[in-house]
């Protein structure tokens, strides 16, 4: 019984290791590569701008190009080094939230049924929004659990975490817990 508990113990903790980590590793990959590609390509959002959800249709979109393409790539840089991964989550989940309003979602669907015949990952007429939820899935435990041991965040509170509480210099620093 003792083995099996120091066992799950290990395990868990390697997950706040190299679990994480895995997460951040995949999905920064994943949405560097969409920012390079439209950094590489042709704003293609005059043409689905009506589709976006209010406010983003009223963005003009070159601006709305440019925030989708820089996110995407400095965001999927932040993720892979774990640097502020809570705000580079959450403003990932809105940005494919946007993405699945506007470019993967079904255009009609009159049933559950029709509806899920869009969650594929190739679009046969039906939308294929399977890939972006996923996304969302794999980003809300680096939102709720944070980036993990390893990154630049996890270093950032242990340093705070270090500091003498009684030098002058620290004294209107406010650092999170760490975890």
């Amino acid at each position: 019984m003792n083995l099996a508990l120091r066992t799950i113990r290990t395990v868990d903790s390697l997950g706040f290791w190299l679990g994480l980590l895995s997460l951040r590793i995949l999905l920064g990959w994943d949405y560097f590569e969409s920012g390079l590609e439209k950094f590489r390509g042709n704003n293609w959002f005059f043409d689905i701008q009506e589709r976006f959800p209010f406010p983003f249709n009223i963005v003009p979109p070159e601006v709305s190009w440019q925030m989708a393409t820089w996110f995407e790539l400095l965001g999927g840089i932040a993720l892979v080094i774990g640097l502020a991964t809570r705000f580079v989550s959450i403003s990932l989940i809105v940005l494919t939230v946007v993405a699945i309003a506007a470019v993967h979602w079904p255009e009609t669907w009159s049933s559950f049924g029709e509806l899920m015949l869009g969650y594929v990952f190739s679009d046969n007429g039906a939308g294929n929004f399977k890939l972006p939820v996923l996304f969302i899935g794999m980003l809300l435990p680096l939102l709720l659990c944070g980036p993990g041991k390893l990154s630049i965040d996890a270093w950032i509170r242990r340093q705070c975490s270090a500091q003498p509480a009684n030098h002058p210099e620290f004294s209107t620093v406010s650092c999170p817990t760490p975890q």
